[in-house]
């Protein structure tokens, strides 16, 4: 490792540190005078570091979410950002065209937009190899969550071969905060990294509505950790700021401005050599960018596809607390027409993370992935680790399931030459947001060969129980029959010759059909599911969840969600789907109230929002919009 001794100290993240301190006084216009470290004076010596730095950030790195950026020559492309600034206090300010021409401007090297794990680590890179080049760039990374970290939702089953080489010493600074020192001397040291219970069991089990059926377990879960990713990317964040990166929570890159300058809040422009976009699922500017570059398209991507994850930690009685005990589910309370399933993790400090995950490709528009999530809280092999414990935290998050060989699109783009910057991705067959980035090519095909089955359950249980020549015989399976007739030829010519033979690197794909929002049926092909009342132990309703969520906006903001056309909800979505808006929601954001005539009228509460990008997913007609608040709105997850 390179020595930290020209890199600024750090500071608490969501505080505002000795970096970022000329950054608020030009924003608030005082007249603090505070120095920043700037690049080489030879600009074409910054800009050849970084065209050397084809490992810009590591091949195997942390994944999570998607990140891709470009390079603009002498200026890059950024983006309009607006914000309260989290709790630095900055009040809300407008002006003119006119006077956004005369901003001042703020330049840096490179601008990530986004603090989660891909934002991050890609910052962290970069320093490091500043320091192994000898030279000095300067990085800026802005985050419209309140604090870092406040916006990360994951399950997390962490594999930390990544971390290993990206910040080694993570695994001195556990040993050190394992040891007992005087008080004094343990505040000098770093903070610790939030990474301690390592997995100790690993179960999968396949639910009927009464019963749990044990599986073989298809993960690999030996050496990994239960983590909050949330936490650690707070760590991750302190971590950065010690290298010289400037982290600004509470602003939110709103607008992009053809490739030229980047408006923070209508007070002054942020303008980069190189953006990295570290949006997250669904980021808004990135899929702006994708389809005025034609990224899709340039590397022959199919649309991508989500799913919805619903999530409580709890807190409950330590003899029943197993740290690190990992349980993954399939089957109820989803049908069998829907692709989906569970997890739970035994956390530490006697918590636990239980988690419905349902693939947004679904068909029938009745059916509620919150309702869903409470209804499987009551199964009987769940309930009793849940009783007598208490929600800590409650979120929802959508993420990426199409795949890398399938719908990743080309991760770079520039406006007058490319420019390499490795993407973060979700690898949703070993069911990590965050793990080594070399395997994900390895079972990208899983989840497409999945998703086109019948049911989750005759894809995947046909890898362990019915290949031609394989028969398993578990005594807790002998209740259920199979059908070989379940097991789709594309798995054979592809799932196993794509994972065992080529690696990863099949010269042939597969197709994922419609996309998530064409895949809902119409009511008229469905009946309305009647789901059970919140008994406000196990399962509660949205009011009491969204509370746990730590929410909140301003209510004086111009609305961030969207409609395209007004007259859609009313025309097509409520006498067509039903208000299908109003179900797939996880907060209760949409909802369908009369009107003083007795029609029925749609009303947005955006201050409810989750961040969760459902509704800009699945809407039928694809006529919400979701925008960025202003910044430091939205959730404020902890432990999640």
């Amino acid at each position: 490792m390179n020595s930290l001794a020209s890199f600024r100290p750090k500071s608490r993240i969501g505080t505002t540190s000795s970096s970022s301190s000329s950054f608020y006084a030009r924003l608030l216009g005082s007249s603090i005078d505070a120095s920043r470290t700037r690049s080489p004076a030879n600009a074409s010596d910054s800009l050849a570091v970084l065209s050397r730095c084809s490992s810009l950030v590591p091949a195997r790195t942390l994944t999570g979410s998607s990140l891709f950026g470009f390079r603009n020559g002498s200026s890059a492309s950024l983006s309009n950002l607006t914000g309260c600034g989290g709790n630095q206090g900055v009040a809300r300010r407008f002006c003119s065209d006119a006077a956004a021409a005369e901003r001042e401007s703020m330049e840096y090297d490179v601008v990530i937009v986004g603090a989660g794990p891909a934002g991050l680590s890609a910052a962290i890179r970069l320093k490091q190899l500043c320091g192994e080049k000898g030279v000095d760039l300067s990085v800026c990374i802005v985050e419209k969550g309140a604090e870092v970290g406040a916006h990360i939702i994951s399950g997390n089953v962490f594999e930390p071969r990544a971390l290993d080489e990206l910040l080694p010493e993570w695994k001195k600074e556990e040993v050190i905060s394992s040891t007992h020192f005087p008080v004094d001397f343990m505040n000098s040291l770093p903070i610790d990294a939030p990474i301690s219970v390592s997995v100790s069991s690993d179960k999968f089990w396949f639910l009927k509505k009464d019963r749990a059926f044990s599986l073989p377990s298809p993960f690999d879960n030996k050496n990994n950790y239960v983590i909050s990713l949330s936490q650690l990317v707070r760590w991750l964040g302190s971590k950065a700021e010690e290298y010289g990166v400037e982290i600004y929570p509470g602003f939110a890159a709103s607008e992009w401005i053809d490739l030229l300058s980047m408006l923070l809040y209508e007070a002054i422009k942020l303008a980069g050599r190189v953006t990295l976009f570290a949006e997250g699922c669904r980021g808004s500017l990135s899929e702006k960018i994708i389809k005025k570059y034609n990224l899709r398209e340039k590397r022959n991507a199919q649309h991508q596809t989500y799913a919805l994850g619903i999530k409580e930690v709890w807190e409950i009685d330590e003899s029943k607390h197993q740290p690190g005990a990992v349980i993954h589910t399939l089957g109820w309370p989803l049908d069998q027409k829907t692709y989906g399933g569970s997890f739970l993790y035994h956390m530490s400090e006697r918590q636990v993370a239980i988690c419905l995950v349902v693939a947004l490709n679904y068909k029938n528009p009745y059916l509620s992935p919150y309702d869903e999530f409470q209804k499987l809280k009551h199964h009987p092999a769940i309930k009793p680790i849940l009783e007598d414990g208490t929600v800590v935290q409650y979120g929802a998050r959508t993420l990426n399931e199409g795949g890398i060989q399938v719908s990743v699109c080309f991760l770079v783009f520039s406006w007058r030459s490319y420019y390499r910057v490795f993407g973060w991705l979700l690898k949703c067959t070993k069911n990590k947001g965050n793990t080594y980035g070399n395997e994900i090519r390895i079972l990208g095909y899983g989840k497409s060969c999945i998703k086109h089955g019948t049911t989750d359950l005759h894809l995947i249980m046909g890898l362990f129980l019915e290949w031609p020549s394989v028969q398993y015989n578990s005594k807790s399976l002998a209740s259920i029959k199979f059908s070989f007739t379940w097991i789709h030829s594309h798995i054979l010519i592809s799932f196993l010759p794509n994972s065992y033979l080529f690696r990863g690197k099949s010269p042939f794909t597969l197709k994922h059909g419609k996309p998530d929002h064409e895949a809902t049926n119409v009511a008229r092909s469905h009946s309305p599911i009647e789901y059970p009342k919140p008994d406000g132990v196990l399962s509660f309703d949205v009011p009491t969840s969204l509370h746990r969520s730590n929410t909140n906006h301003d209510h004086d903001q111009p609305a961030h969600l969207k409609l395209r056309d007004p007259e859609i909800p009313t025309k097509v979505n409520l006498p067509e789907y039903d208000g299908p808006e109003s179900r797939y929601c996880p907060a209760r954001v949409y909802e369908y109230v009369p009107e003083e005539s007795g029609q029925l009228k749609l009303q947005i509460n955006a201050q409810n929002c989750l961040h969760c990008k459902a509704c800009d997913i699945k809407d039928p007609k694809q006529n919400i919009e979701w925008t960025v608040p202003e910044g430091g709105g939205g959730p404020g997850y902890s432990v999640m």
